[in-house]
């Protein structure tokens, strides 16, 4: 069992699938922010790259 499994059912051991929908959720929203982040760093402009 990998460890997002683990997490995952620890989270949701008794409280049905709400909590673990809000886990997720926050996960990927963390997610493609950061990946947002990355993509965009690289169009920024210092005037370093002439």
């Amino acid at each position: 069992m990998s460890h997002t499994a683990v997490l995952l059912a620890a989270v949701s051991e008794d409280q049905g699938p709400g909590n673990t929908l809000r886990v997720v959720l926050l996960v990927s929203l963390l997610g493609a922010a950061l990946l947002a982040w990355f993509l965009l760093r690289g169009y920024r402009n210092d005037d370093n790259n002439d």
